[in-house]
């Protein structure tokens, strides 16, 4: 007897504004209930104190979101100088106090310090697992988390306003990894204070922005049907940096089947020699029948290599 299943086949993306005091898990199951999607995933994490860009992967659009991951990210915080607390955020205790405040030209005069490729210490209460532990469990039981240094990309770092004196707004282009609780409490030590994150706010995730977003109670509001027709965003969205390979239908047929495809003809030669410019490192390629994604793909030489099928 075949297995039921438990919810409708949903692919796509869905962009949610995540508002504060909620995880993202949370957030990624109140949307998967309304909609009724059998499997669903979102493209990183925000902390609960965050708000904003939340992308929804919803499908056979799960298996990109390590992609959506990997793309650049924009966040707005506030920094509130004057407190260090455990979690380098307003939810945690204040272990450290500061009567120093930095003027707009001091904060202005140390940002190009943090540009670049930077060494980057992660806040002791973070997700990372340390001996099989997550650090912040390791943290709440009083213990000082020994995490190491990693590095980070980090390609803009701006002062928005200070809007008095006790707290300063920026904005942040960073790669993956980047933790902007990190930014803040070594910003602050850097201008001879301390400091931590009052309000974050993601403003995108690769090609992910708030223009295409929609707020947790709007999307609740709407109908199942209305809210798929209306909201979701091809699987290919989160693979805008990916190059794209046309495939006949001969070859799409092997790469659904987890068959690898050689291209060996003269006009096979000059697809791929029109591809090369645009590939990456790791020749990570989309491939699509007909202006729809197939699978994620590697090419090899002269082969293409399934590596994610996508079953629509």
């Amino acid at each position: 007897m075949a297995r039921k299943r438990k919810g409708e086949p949903i692919h796509g993306w869905i962009v949610l504004d995540k508002p504060a005091g909620m995880t993202s898990t949370q957030a990624l199951s109140k949307v998967r209930r309304h909609l009724n999607a059998e499997k669903a995933g979102h493209g990183g994490t925000l902390d609960p104190i965050a708000t904003g860009i939340l992308p929804i992967a919803l499908g056979e659009a799960t298996k990109t979101v390590s992609y959506a991951m990997d793309g650049e990210k924009t966040y707005r915080f506030t920094v509130a100088w004057g407190t260090r607390t455990t979690t380098d955020d307003r939810e945690g205790s204040a272990v450290e106090t500061s009567a120093a405040r930095p003027d707009a030209e001091a904060i202005r005069a140390a940002l190009p310090a943090f540009l670049g490729f930077v060494e980057q210490v992660p806040p002791q209460y973070c997700a990372l697992k340390i001996n099989g532990e997550r650090a912040y469990d390791i943290a709440r039981e009083g213990e000082v988390v020994d995490i190491a240094p990693r590095t980070v990309r980090i390609d803009r770092l701006e002062l928005i306003e200070t809007p008095d004196a006790d707290h300063a707004v920026l904005e942040v282009d960073c790669g993956k990894g980047t933790y902007v609780r990190s930014i803040a409490r070594d910003l602050a030590e850097r201008l001879g204070t301390v400091g931590h994150i009052r309000d974050l706010r993601r403003l995108r995730v690769g090609s992910f922005t708030l223009d295409g977003a929609i707020s947790l109670d709007d999307l609740t509001a709407m109908e199942q049907g209305a809210a798929v027709e209306r909201l979701l965003l091809p699987i290919e969205t989160a693979l805008d940096d990916i190059p794209a390979l046309a495939l006949t239908d001969a070859e799409a047929h092997r790469l659904k089947h987890g068959q690898t495809v050689a291209l060996l003809t003269r006009q096979d030669r000059e697809r791929l020699t029109a591809l090369r410019g645009d590939v990456g490192g790791d020749g990570t390629v989309i491939a699509l029948f007909g202006g729809k994604p197939v699978a994620l793909a590697r090419v090899e030489g002269a082969e293409v290599r399934p590596v994610r099928v996508l079953n629509l």
